[in-house]
Protein backbone atom coordinates (compact mmCIF):
# COMPACT_ATOMS: atom_id res chain seq x y z
CA UNK A 1 0.00 0.00 0.00
CA UNK A 2 3.09 2.60 0.36
CA UNK A 3 3.30 2.64 -3.07
CA UNK A 4 -0.74 2.93 -4.11
CA UNK A 5 -1.70 5.01 -1.51
CA UNK A 6 -3.26 8.40 -2.74
CA UNK A 7 -3.10 7.06 -6.61
CA UNK A 8 -6.18 6.84 -8.58
CA UNK A 9 -7.11 3.20 -8.62
CA UNK A 10 -10.66 2.90 -10.38
CA UNK A 11 -12.54 5.47 -12.39
CA UNK A 12 -16.62 5.13 -13.01
CA UNK A 13 -19.87 6.87 -14.11
CA UNK A 14 -23.18 7.54 -12.19
CA UNK A 15 -25.60 6.83 -14.85
CA UNK A 16 -29.28 8.17 -15.39
CA UNK A 17 -29.40 5.99 -18.44
CA UNK A 18 -27.29 2.86 -17.78
CA UNK A 19 -27.81 1.03 -21.75
CA UNK A 20 -27.73 4.70 -23.09
CA UNK A 21 -24.19 5.12 -21.01
CA UNK A 22 -22.66 1.66 -22.13
CA UNK A 23 -23.55 2.26 -26.28
CA UNK A 24 -22.07 5.89 -25.97
CA UNK A 25 -18.67 5.09 -24.05
CA UNK A 26 -18.52 1.67 -25.77
CA UNK A 27 -18.36 3.20 -29.63
CA UNK A 28 -16.40 6.43 -28.49
CA UNK A 29 -14.09 4.91 -26.32
CA UNK A 30 -13.74 1.09 -27.63
CA UNK A 31 -14.07 -0.10 -24.10
CA UNK A 32 -16.03 -3.63 -24.08
CA UNK A 33 -18.50 -4.04 -21.21
CA UNK A 34 -18.48 -7.09 -18.98
CA UNK A 35 -21.66 -7.68 -16.24
CA UNK A 36 -20.68 -6.82 -12.83
CA UNK A 37 -20.06 -10.68 -11.43
CA UNK A 38 -18.65 -9.69 -7.45
CA UNK A 39 -22.54 -9.17 -6.23
CA UNK A 40 -25.80 -8.34 -7.26
CA UNK A 41 -25.29 -4.78 -7.32
CA UNK A 42 -26.00 -3.12 -11.04
CA UNK A 43 -22.86 -2.20 -12.16
CA UNK A 44 -21.42 -2.75 -15.72
CA UNK A 45 -17.62 -3.23 -16.27
CA UNK A 46 -15.89 -1.05 -18.57
CA UNK A 47 -12.80 -3.48 -20.17
CA UNK A 48 -9.77 -1.91 -22.26
CA UNK A 49 -6.95 -4.98 -23.49
CA UNK A 50 -8.93 -7.35 -21.00
CA UNK A 51 -8.02 -5.57 -18.12
CA UNK A 52 -10.92 -3.68 -16.15
CA UNK A 53 -10.26 0.17 -15.70
CA UNK A 54 -13.54 1.51 -14.71
CA UNK A 55 -17.20 0.94 -14.32
CA UNK A 56 -20.97 2.26 -15.04
CA UNK A 57 -23.77 2.35 -12.37
CA UNK A 58 -27.28 3.39 -12.22
CA UNK A 59 -27.51 7.22 -9.89
CA UNK A 60 -28.41 5.71 -7.24
CA UNK A 61 -31.68 6.56 -5.37
CA UNK A 62 -30.43 8.22 -2.42
CA UNK A 63 -28.30 10.93 -4.90
CA UNK A 64 -31.23 11.46 -7.63
CA UNK A 65 -30.95 14.89 -7.40
CA UNK A 66 -26.71 14.33 -8.55
CA UNK A 67 -26.67 15.05 -12.36
CA UNK A 68 -24.57 12.49 -14.24
CA UNK A 69 -20.50 12.92 -13.77
CA UNK A 70 -17.31 10.79 -13.61
CA UNK A 71 -15.67 9.90 -10.49
CA UNK A 72 -12.53 8.66 -9.40
CA UNK A 73 -11.12 6.42 -6.78
CA UNK A 74 -8.32 6.90 -4.46
CA UNK A 75 -6.87 4.26 -2.90
CA UNK A 76 -6.10 4.40 0.89
CA UNK A 77 -4.80 1.87 3.38
CA UNK A 78 -7.90 2.69 6.08
CA UNK A 79 -11.47 4.72 4.93
CA UNK A 80 -12.49 5.71 8.08
CA UNK A 81 -9.55 7.30 8.89
CA UNK A 82 -8.60 9.17 5.93
CA UNK A 83 -12.55 10.44 6.02
CA UNK A 84 -11.77 12.10 9.24
CA UNK A 85 -8.22 13.63 7.28
CA UNK A 86 -10.78 15.06 4.66
CA UNK A 87 -12.69 16.69 7.54
CA UNK A 88 -9.60 17.90 9.24
CA UNK A 89 -8.33 19.41 6.18
CA UNK A 90 -11.52 21.59 5.33
CA UNK A 91 -13.08 19.07 2.87
CA UNK A 92 -16.24 16.74 3.50
CA UNK A 93 -17.39 13.45 3.60
CA UNK A 94 -20.27 13.56 1.71
CA UNK A 95 -21.55 9.18 2.23
CA UNK A 96 -19.78 7.77 5.04
CA UNK A 97 -17.77 4.75 4.49
CA UNK A 98 -19.21 2.41 3.39
CA UNK A 99 -18.92 -1.44 2.27
CA UNK A 100 -18.89 -2.87 -1.31
CA UNK A 101 -19.87 -6.78 -0.97
CA UNK A 102 -16.85 -8.79 -2.25
CA UNK A 103 -15.17 -5.28 -3.35
CA UNK A 104 -13.99 -3.37 -0.69
CA UNK A 105 -14.90 -0.19 0.65
CA UNK A 106 -15.82 3.62 -0.03
CA UNK A 107 -16.55 7.04 1.04
CA UNK A 108 -17.63 9.54 -1.45
CA UNK A 109 -15.64 13.05 -0.31
CA UNK A 110 -14.86 16.47 -1.52
CA UNK A 111 -12.00 18.74 -1.04
CA UNK A 112 -12.26 22.35 0.40
CA UNK A 113 -13.64 23.50 -2.22
CA UNK A 114 -16.61 21.04 -4.19
CA UNK A 115 -14.21 18.79 -5.74
CA UNK A 116 -15.64 15.04 -5.72
CA UNK A 117 -13.71 12.05 -5.19
CA UNK A 118 -13.96 8.67 -3.55
CA UNK A 119 -11.66 7.02 -0.78
CA UNK A 120 -11.35 3.40 -1.46
CA UNK A 121 -9.30 0.73 -0.07
CA UNK A 122 -10.28 -2.99 -1.71
CA UNK A 123 -9.92 -6.07 -0.40
CA UNK A 124 -7.54 -7.34 -2.71
CA UNK A 125 -4.55 -5.27 -3.73
CA UNK A 126 -3.54 -4.46 -7.40
CA UNK A 127 -1.55 -1.99 -9.27
CA UNK A 128 -2.48 1.59 -9.65
CA UNK A 129 -3.61 2.94 -13.32
CA UNK A 130 -0.38 3.85 -14.26
CA UNK A 131 0.44 6.52 -16.56
CA UNK A 132 -0.74 5.55 -19.91
CA UNK A 133 -2.32 7.13 -23.21
CA UNK A 134 -2.90 3.89 -24.84
CA UNK A 135 -6.69 3.21 -25.98
CA UNK A 136 -8.90 2.70 -22.99
CA UNK A 137 -6.65 3.64 -20.65
CA UNK A 138 -7.40 6.55 -18.09
CA UNK A 139 -4.25 9.00 -19.67
CA UNK A 140 -4.45 11.73 -16.95
CA UNK A 141 -6.17 13.40 -14.37
CA UNK A 142 -6.82 17.09 -14.15
CA UNK A 143 -8.77 18.87 -11.63
CA UNK A 144 -10.28 22.30 -12.05
CA UNK A 145 -10.04 23.48 -8.76
CA UNK A 146 -11.91 26.18 -6.75
CA UNK A 147 -8.39 27.86 -5.66
CA UNK A 148 -5.27 25.81 -7.60
CA UNK A 149 -2.52 26.40 -4.99
CA UNK A 150 -4.68 25.77 -1.80
CA UNK A 151 -6.19 22.64 -3.63
CA UNK A 152 -2.58 21.45 -4.12
CA UNK A 153 -1.94 21.84 -0.22
CA UNK A 154 -5.11 19.91 -0.01
CA UNK A 155 -4.17 16.71 -1.73
CA UNK A 156 -0.32 16.84 -1.29
CA UNK A 157 -0.73 17.47 2.77
CA UNK A 158 -3.88 14.48 2.40
CA UNK A 159 -1.85 11.73 0.24
CA UNK A 160 1.52 12.63 -0.30
CA UNK A 161 1.39 14.37 -4.24
CA UNK A 162 4.66 15.81 -5.43
CA UNK A 163 4.70 19.36 -7.38
CA UNK A 164 6.16 18.85 -10.60
CA UNK A 165 6.94 21.36 -13.47
CA UNK A 166 4.38 24.78 -13.42
CA UNK A 167 3.01 26.38 -16.85
CA UNK A 168 1.96 29.82 -17.31
CA UNK A 169 -1.10 29.38 -19.57
CA UNK A 170 -1.35 33.10 -19.64
CA UNK A 171 -5.44 34.48 -18.62
CA UNK A 172 -6.03 30.51 -18.14
CA UNK A 173 -3.46 30.74 -14.69
CA UNK A 174 -1.60 28.49 -13.97
CA UNK A 175 -0.57 24.70 -14.62
CA UNK A 176 0.57 22.66 -11.92
CA UNK A 177 2.02 19.01 -12.54
CA UNK A 178 1.58 16.43 -9.68
CA UNK A 179 2.69 12.95 -9.25
CA UNK A 180 1.39 10.47 -6.50
CA UNK A 181 3.51 8.52 -4.62
CA UNK A 182 3.56 6.08 -7.06
CA UNK A 183 4.10 8.37 -9.97
CA UNK A 184 1.01 8.33 -11.55
CA UNK A 185 0.47 11.79 -13.38
CA UNK A 186 -1.88 14.57 -13.14
CA UNK A 187 -2.39 18.39 -13.45
CA UNK A 188 -4.64 20.83 -11.51
CA UNK A 189 -5.51 24.77 -12.13
CA UNK A 190 -8.17 27.29 -10.80
CA UNK A 191 -11.21 26.48 -12.66
CA UNK A 192 -12.26 28.87 -15.30
CA UNK A 193 -15.01 31.75 -13.91
CA UNK A 194 -17.56 29.85 -16.28
CA UNK A 195 -17.26 26.41 -14.29
CA UNK A 196 -19.95 26.78 -11.74
CA UNK A 197 -17.94 24.44 -9.61
CA UNK A 198 -14.56 22.80 -9.02
CA UNK A 199 -14.64 19.26 -10.92
CA UNK A 200 -12.25 16.36 -11.58
CA UNK A 201 -11.22 15.66 -15.17
CA UNK A 202 -10.59 12.26 -16.80
CA UNK A 203 -8.77 12.20 -20.04
CA UNK A 204 -9.15 8.51 -21.48
CA UNK A 205 -7.09 6.86 -24.37
CA UNK A 206 -8.35 6.50 -28.01
CA UNK A 207 -6.23 5.50 -31.09
CA UNK A 208 -6.49 8.52 -32.76
CA UNK A 209 -8.22 11.83 -31.73
CA UNK A 210 -10.22 13.44 -34.70
CA UNK A 211 -11.77 10.09 -35.05
CA UNK A 212 -12.90 10.02 -31.22
CA UNK A 213 -13.97 13.63 -31.82
CA UNK A 214 -16.40 12.33 -35.21
CA UNK A 215 -17.69 9.44 -32.75
CA UNK A 216 -18.36 11.49 -29.66
CA UNK A 217 -20.84 14.07 -32.06
CA UNK A 218 -22.30 10.63 -33.82
CA UNK A 219 -23.47 9.34 -30.52
CA UNK A 220 -25.22 12.25 -29.40
CA UNK A 221 -22.14 14.22 -26.98
CA UNK A 222 -20.82 17.57 -27.24
CA UNK A 223 -17.26 18.19 -28.09
CA UNK A 224 -16.75 21.17 -26.06
CA UNK A 225 -12.57 21.94 -26.99
CA UNK A 226 -10.12 20.94 -28.94
CA UNK A 227 -8.48 19.66 -30.52
CA UNK A 228 -5.65 20.94 -28.85
CA UNK A 229 -2.14 19.53 -28.66
CA UNK A 230 -0.31 19.47 -25.38
CA UNK A 231 3.49 18.85 -24.69
CA UNK A 232 4.29 15.39 -25.50
CA UNK A 233 2.46 15.63 -28.53
CA UNK A 234 -0.37 14.06 -27.49
CA UNK A 235 -3.85 15.89 -28.42
CA UNK A 236 -6.78 16.23 -26.68
CA UNK A 237 -10.46 17.27 -26.50
CA UNK A 238 -12.96 18.42 -23.73
CA UNK A 239 -16.26 16.64 -24.05
CA UNK A 240 -20.25 15.86 -22.42
CA UNK A 241 -21.85 12.52 -23.07
CA UNK A 242 -25.34 12.56 -24.15
CA UNK A 243 -26.38 12.85 -20.41
CA UNK A 244 -23.69 16.06 -19.54
CA UNK A 245 -21.26 14.35 -17.57
CA UNK A 246 -17.89 15.88 -18.46
CA UNK A 247 -15.07 13.61 -19.73
CA UNK A 248 -12.32 14.14 -21.93
CA UNK A 249 -9.56 12.20 -24.51
CA UNK A 250 -6.22 12.13 -25.35
CA UNK A 251 -4.35 10.57 -28.38
CA UNK A 252 -2.42 10.91 -31.39
CA UNK A 253 -3.48 13.64 -34.10
CA UNK A 254 -5.86 11.60 -37.02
Amino acid sequence: MSNLLGSFVWYDQMSNDLPGSESFYAKVVGWKIAPNTMNNQRYSILQAGGEAVGGLMPIPAEAKDVPPMWMGYVAVDDVKTYAGKVKAAGGAVHREPTEIPNVGTFAIVGDPFGAGFLLFKGNGEGPPDVASMAPGRVGWRELHAGDGPKAFDFYSGLFGWTKGDTMDMGPMGKYQLFATQAGQPGGMMTKMPQSPMPFWLYYFGVDAIDAAGGRVKEAGGKVLNGPMEVPGGAWIIQCLDPQGAMFALVGPKG
